[in-house]
């Protein structure tokens, strides 16, 4: 049971790792094109990740707790040597200033662990490849979506002074940036969730028959990311703010509502996403209206690459520590 507890207090970790690593993706926008300080940019997407859960199923919940590993194979030690090693990438990540996802590190961890705890078989394929696809599939949407609405605003706008745009986008900056936070809060939440109920279950204190975790779960969960947004990334909102494109306030709005739409649509499939990955593909969306060198590719490869390497290192990661404390316990 003590083991138990620590595995708990790990998740918890994570999720305030994860909110603290991610809460670039909510704010990044709106404190770059200044409508908000950091700090009241950081305050609006705490509030508004930890209200996430009632608004969304919790379908994702459900696809990180049964949907990755075969949850009959699944142990604390398992549990453990995935979470160390989501915390130690999303940790190099977040001291490195790179926009990485906190969702792939933890698939990645958890796949690693159960191939040297219970060999192939033990990984859903499918659920995987499903999650895996989704590092192309999410900021390619994000891009095409923030594409698409430039286009449509921009068209809107043309007749009317740059002041006026200005100050009506400023106020609707707020908007966007409370409904891409909701998303981050309904999506990433809800994979911690996950981890604490299969462990539950791995310990007969849950059923596999459940559909939905116990409230106390939720709550603790949503809790967590919502204190690690309220503490911040400050590295990585230079990246995701300043270092990708320039932004004015109509921008950050479209880059913002046009990843709020892809977490909803991600959420309510039940599909674990990269909220970075998505806005950093909005961001890019973006500054694509304004021409290939608008976007600083440069900076923009370094972020692919952390993307790709995420689950495999996190993996090898996660098996090296699984083997480890095979040893000690």
């Amino acid at each position: 049971m003590t083991f138990l507890v620590v595995v708990i207090a790990l998740v918890l970790v994570f999720d305030f790792i994860n909110g603290f690593h991610d809460s670039a993706n909510s704010i990044a926008t709106v404190v770059s094109t200044k409508v908000l300080s950091p700090f009241n940019a950081v305050l609006l997407a705490a509030i508004f990740n930890f209200i996430a859960f009632t608004v969304f199923p919790l379908k994702v919940a459900t696809t990180m707790g049964k949907g990755v590993i075969d949850p009959s194979v699944v142990n604390l030690t398992v549990i453990s040597a995935a979470l160390i090693a989501a915390i130690t990438w999303n940790l190099l990540t977040w001291w490195w200033g790179l926009p990485s996802s906190s969702s792939h590190t933890l698939v990645g961890g958890l796949v690693g662990a159960a191939l040297v705890s219970s060999g192939p078989g033990s990984i859903i394929a499918g659920g995987v490849l499903k999650i895996a696809a989704f590092i192309v599939i999410a900021p390619l949407l994000g891009m095409v979506m923030s594409y698409i609405l430039s286009i449509i605003v921009i068209n809107l706008v043309k007749k009317h002074s740059p002041s006026g745009v200005d100050k009506h986008f400023r106020r609707l900056q707020l908007l966007s940036a409370a409904s891409f936070s909701l998303g981050h809060g309904g999506n990433d939440a809800q994979k911690s969730m996950g981890i604490i109920w299969i462990a539950l279950i791995s310990m007969g204190l849950a059923s596999p028959a459940d559909t939905k975790p116990a409230l106390w779960v939720v709550l603790s969960c949503q809790a967590a990311i919502a204190l690690g947004t309220l503490f911040g990334g400050w590295r990585i909102v230079k990246t995701m703010g300043q270092r990708i494109t320039k932004l004015k306030p109509f921008e950050g709005f479209i880059a913002e509502t046009a990843g709020a739409l892809t977490l909803f649509g991600a959420t309510h499939f039940g599909i674990p996403v990269s909220t970075t990955h998505t806005i950093t593909g909005a961001i890019m969306g973006v500054g694509a209206i304004k021409g290939a060198s608008a976007v600083k590719w440069g900076v923009t490869t370094k972020i692919f690459w952390a993307w790709i390497l995420t689950i495999p290192v996190s993996a090898v990661i996660g098996a090296i520590i699984f083997y480890f404390l095979r040893m000690v316990i």
